[in-house]
């Protein structure tokens, strides 16, 4: 897997199963970083296809929708990075597919509880394709300044905070991804920032392991040393040993074990983790530590000094000249949302709409200033509601009857109101029975059989057939 940087400011990805969100908060992250592009190119919501508007910063934007991998992947052939949000019940199947697409490069698998055995044949065709999991029981990763997975480094408050949106000296790999948030804010305290972080999950078995990152960051020569955090449980950091000790990793390294604490209880001990498991002795924290100490990592005597031999690493490599520094610079604000904005008092907005005829501020609706209890009580009928609605006024009972009888007389009850309504109301303004009739008839249209309409087209088109003789042509 050792190769250079997974990510770059122009990577792109399919973000599988709809969750607007962590959508929001990539696109937001990508407008942080000054990016031209927005980093998800393709949303694959099973069933459904279409667009979902998003914000790239104060441009809304569509994003296509695709209803299977393999039509979103052929739509969008330079998008590399499969971000998966389904279940643990079908992130195999789906990571699976998303693997055997020719295009895809990298998944990321967000569920926890996917099947030990399915994450074993993600990982063998993963690795015999030349290509990278992350996950399953992750957050995601990150390159500063470049590109992120979902909800990773969580908002864009502590994103600013932790310096994320430009790039730093030091790659970040580690178990867990809560703790990711904590260490990529420690870290930013001490150092210029991160260059890359992942967290690789916290299953029993990771489709990529903290060794095959921190060779990965080995060959990037923007960063200049590594931070690790391991847990207890599982053997993983072992690989990090060895490879320490066979010389493959040449740049400082600096990691913590977690969980010593362990040793304090008499029983087994199960943390958050499914792989955080205190076992036997190799499993320790205290053994890994050790280990790591032994093979040349810098390790603390416990995490709360974590902090403090991380900068130290970073001061001395300063110090050499193997760091300059990055500059500070200042992040553009991201635009916040109306309905956040509105609620913490930070905007006033206008009324779109005022309504001078119906009033709900009160215990009860009213209709004019009359409460519809009233209106209720009284036994008032359409006529009298109309009244208020519209006239802003109870009117006698002769002008709400007339509205009555002009809402029965205009009611659709059938195919040919129009020309019933158009004979009565000729009738009644005193014409005779012939005008009447034909001013309904006249307004019969293809609504209701075209009659009148297709006998007077067939009329026409005889009479223009008609020759200058009288035949026939």
């Amino acid at each position: 897997m050792a190769t250079g940087q997974l990510f770059s400011r122009t990577t792109q990805a399919l973000f599988y199963n709809y969750k607007q969100l962590p959508i929001q908060r990539m696109l937001d992250f990508d407008f942080l970083c000054g990016r031209e592009t927005p980093s998800v190119a393709g949303i694959i919501n099973p069933g459904a296809e279409g667009f979902q508007k998003l914000f790239f910063g104060q441009e809304e934007i569509a994003i296509p929708v695709h209803s299977t991998i393999e039509a979103a992947c052929t739509a969008h052939p330079t998008a590399d990075v499969f971000i998966n949000f389904a279940s643990f019940r079908s992130a195999a199947a789906s990571s699976m597919a998303a693997l055997k697409q020719p295009t895809i490069r990298v998944v990321a698998i967000i569920a926890e509880g996917v099947p030990e055995s399915d994450t074993k044949q993600l990982i063998a065709y993963a690795r015999s394709n030349n290509k990278v999991v992350i996950g399953p029981a992750t957050v995601g990763g990150i390159q500063a300044g470049a590109f992120k997975i979902g909800d990773t480094a969580g908002t864009i408050d502590n994103i600013v905070q932790c310096k994320l949106y430009r790039p730093g000296s030091v790659g970040f790999v580690s178990k867990s991804g809560g703790m990711s948030n904590e260490m990529y804010n420690t870290i930013a305290r001490v150092t210029d920032g991160i260059y890359e972080g992942i967290a690789i999950g916290g299953d029993v078995f990771p489709g990529s392991t903290l060794s095959d990152h921190i060779l990965r960051f080995n060959n990037i020569p923007q960063v200049k040393m590594m931070v690790v955090l391991g847990e207890l449980g599982g053997r993983d950091e072992y690989s990090l040993v060895e490879a320490l000790k066979q010389g493959k990793v040449n740049k400082p390294v600096v990691a913590w074990v977690s969980g010593t604490c362990a040793r304090l209880f008499k029983s087994e001990v199960q943390f958050g983790h499914a792989g955080a498991k205190s076992g036997g002795e190799m499993e320790s924290a205290q053994a890994k530590n050790q280990a790591l100490r032994d093979a040349g990592a810098v390790v603390p005597t416990s995490y709360e000094a974590f902090e403090a031999v991380i900068k130290e690493t970073f001061d001395k490599l300063v110090e050499q000249g193997k760091i300059t520094p990055v500059k500070e610079v200042m992040p553009p604000q991201i635009p916040e949302d109306l309905n956040n904005a509105i609620k913490s008092g930070k905007v006033r907005a206008p009324t779109h709409i005022i309504s001078t005829i119906s009033d709900d501020r009160g215990e009860e609706p009213c209709y004019a200033g009359v409460p519809m209890s009233s209106i209720v009580e009284r036994g008032y009928g359409v006529g009298d509601v109309i009244s208020l609605l519209w006239f802003k006024r109870s009117l006698p009972r002769y002008c709400t009857h007339f509205i009555e009888i002009c809402i029965m007389l205009c009611a659709d009850h059938g195919p040919c109101v129009s020309g019933a309504h158009n004979t009565i109301v000729t009738a009644r303004a005193g014409k005779d029975l012939v005008s009447s009739l034909v001013s309904g008839l006249l307004t019969i249209g293809p609504r209701f059989g075209g009659a009148i309409d297709d006998a007077a087209r067939y009329f026409k088109d005889a009479y223009d057939r008609v020759s200058f003789n009288g035949d026939y042509l």
